[in-house]
């Protein structure tokens, strides 16, 4: 992979109940996944996760691309974060704003980014559950993380570690 050559990550939450045993995940065009299981959370916390540990996962990474099928996570990193925090985290309506420990967390990887000379992260929404492949795998880890989270422990996977990678070259057995 040359420097201007696009890395494509797929990211994904999932969450039993929203509030609820909560998963995120994400998934990239070489096989390497990462994903995570958090006891108590909501569908929001997990595709924000999801984007925060594809992000910091490939931090060396110069031409990124997340896709997401969250509207809400895309629009959160492009247009609301730095709003929110100029506003001492607050909406544009005046309500306080969701989730701030994960965007100060999004700001940070960010930045740091840009620190490195970096460009920033490009973010495409892709529809979910309509076939895509990586979109597919994310979910499927997305969902097996929540099921985990529903045991009451936080835990993380990530083929980065000890995991393998998987096939990406199909959709997973319950890929939708």
């Amino acid at each position: 992979m040359t420097d201007t050559t696009p890395y494509i990550v797929a990211t994904d939450g999932a969450c039993k109940g929203n509030p609820g045993p909560t998963g995120w995940a994400w998934v990239g065009e070489d096989g390497h996944w990462a994903a995570g299981a958090i006891p108590l959370g909501t569908n929001n916390v997990g595709e924000l996760m999801g984007l925060l540990k594809a992000i910091e996962d490939h931090a060396d990474i110069e031409n990124l691309v997340v896709q997401a099928d969250s509207k809400y996570a895309i629009d959160t990193y492009t247009k609301w974060m730095d709003g929110h925090r100029r506003r001492g985290w607050k909406t544009s309506t005046g309500a306080p704003t969701k989730n701030v420990d994960i965007l100060e967390q999004l700001i940070v990887a960010r930045d740091a980014r840009r620190a490195a000379g970096l460009p920033d992260v490009v973010l495409e929404h892709v529809r979910g559950h309509s076939g895509h492949v990586l979109n597919a795998w994310a979910d499927e880890r997305a969902v097996r993380a929540s099921e985990h989270a529903a045991k009451g422990t936080a835990s993380a996977w990530s083929s980065l570690g000890a995991q393998d990678r998987i096939d990406v070259s199909t959709r997973p057995k319950n890929g939708r």
